[in-house]
């Protein structure tokens, strides 16, 4: 793609990279055929290509944000599917979370969403209020109907999302859990934000196995949300103050005792920490830290899966529905890691058809976009039927929770299936169905 940036443009980092980005761009299309909203709405400007010429327009022409053009980079769910489809190595994912700053520096939204966007920023992130909005969120469920009608369809849908049951605390606070039996490695896990609230048996499954194998787990003090969730709402002061905690948080344990790996349970997460060394690339005093830190960071289904002979104990020959999750299978190319240590461990892994579209999740977005991620939840239930599962395995809690909002199939983390086929108790979310194997 052709572009006609001024240098002092140029000058400005962010616009540079930008700038590459776009010119890598040959307007070839194929990224229609994978865009879940193009998909679903048919308009090329709610496609990859489409955001690409908007996202230029805006930058080129110093051009701020309109009422025309944010909804349509709001309705990207930073799927990526885009970037596995693309025969030019475009980096949309950079290009987006760009225009989404931009997005956020330059347009002044209507006040109810500045409102519903600050209050998920704030919330999310921090694990105590977090749980004190899902207990409000509880006794306010029976009102999402009204607030359909009167208009707040995102705020229905975050009573909607929320659990009807709020499991206890998991472990957060920083401690070192000891290998069972010699020491064979070090690790940090992180404990993040959402996920350690609502799903808190993902991580302690993570560490049984860990621990279970020789591997010491670390939960390092002054870890805590990744970034990603207000990384994609633009809000990037914010997203890269949290990569530093994060990252001061861990170098700690790498210039002490060491570590073999960061390793990650929520996929999302995941991705953006793998990113860390691009968004502080332009940080003197975090550049090389940061570059450190990505280059440790595996999503846990990495590292499991090269662990020499698991230890494997008798379970049912379950049939288990693999949901790659966007962030794993496009934003960190991991496929096939999950499914073949399912496989090791006695499932049986099958793919779930047209498993490249996204399930809707995305973050905030079956909160922001709540019909079109309702659109796509129930495509990927279908699509999910189609194999008859006993169970669906997905590496992300954002899409285990949308997905479990469509179907009565049970939907787990693979770790929690992993931690029970070696040694480890039952999921919560299968005990009913092993009971009546």
């Amino acid at each position: 793609m052709q572009t006609s940036f001024t240098l002092a443009q140029l000058a400005d980092p962010e616009v540079a990279e930008s700038e590459k980005i776009l010119r890598a761009c040959v307007h070839c299309g194929f990224c229609t055929a994978t865009c879940p909203t193009y998909v679903l709405l048919g308009d090329e400007l709610d496609s990859p290509r489409g955001r690409i010429y908007l996202i230029k327009d805006m930058l080129e022409n110093d051009r701020p944000a309109t009422a025309e053009v944010v909804p349509h980079i709001d309705r990207c769910l930073s799927c990526l599917a885009c970037m596995t489809t693309c025969p030019s190595g475009v980096h949309y994912m950079h290009l987006i979370d760009h225009a989404r700053a931009h997005v956020e520096e330059t347009y002044r939204r209507p006040f109810v969403d500045r409102v519903l966007r600050a209050v998920l920023a704030k919330v999310l992130p921090d694990r105590k209020l977090f749980r004190l909005s899902l207990f409000a969120a509880f006794l306010a469920k029976p009102l999402a109907p009204l607030l359909d009608l009167v208009g707040l369809a995102p705020v229905a849908a975050m009573l909607r999302l929320a659990p009807a049951k709020i499991p206890p605390s998991g472990r957060v606070n920083p401690c070192v859990i000891p290998a069972e039996g010699e020491r064979r490695g070090r690790v940090a896990l992180l404990t993040g934000c959402v996920a350690s609230v609502i799903t808190p048996q993902i991580n302690e499954a993570a560490i049984r196995i860990l621990t279970r194998h020789g591997i010491e787990v670390v939960l390092a003090e002054g870890e805590g949300c990744c970034g990603s969730l207000v990384h994609h709402l633009g809000r990037k002061e914010e997203a890269l103050q949290a990569a530093r905690h994060n990252v001061d948080a861990w170098m700690g344990e790498i210039d002490g005792e060491g570590l073999d790996a960061i390793l990650i349970t929520a996929s999302g997460c995941g991705t953006t920490i793998k990113d860390y060394g691009y968004m502080l690339r332009n940080d003197p005093h975090y550049a090389e830290r940061a570059r450190m830190v990505a280059a440790l960071a595996r999503d846990v289904s990495e590292y499991i899966n090269k662990i020499n002979k698991l230890m494997v104990v008798a379970t049912p020959a379950l049939v288990v529905a693999y949901h790659g999750a966007c962030s794993l299978q496009h934003g960190q190319k991991i496929t096939r890691e999950p499914k073949e240590v399912l496989s090791k461990s006695g499932f049986v892994v099958k793919d779930v058809p047209d498993g490249h579209l996204c399930c809707g999740s995305a973050g905030t977005y079956n909160m922001l976009q709540p019909q079109l991620a309702m659109a796509l939840r129930d495509r990927k239930v279908a699509c999910i039927a189609k194999v008859a599962p006993d169970v669906i395995a997905a590496g992300n809690v954002g899409c285990i929770t949308q997905i479990a909002g469509g179907t009565e199939i049970p939907v787990v983390h693979p770790v929690e299936l992993i931690d029970w086929a070696t040694g480890g108790p039952v999921p919560g979310a299968l005990r009913r169905l092993v009971d009546t194997v």
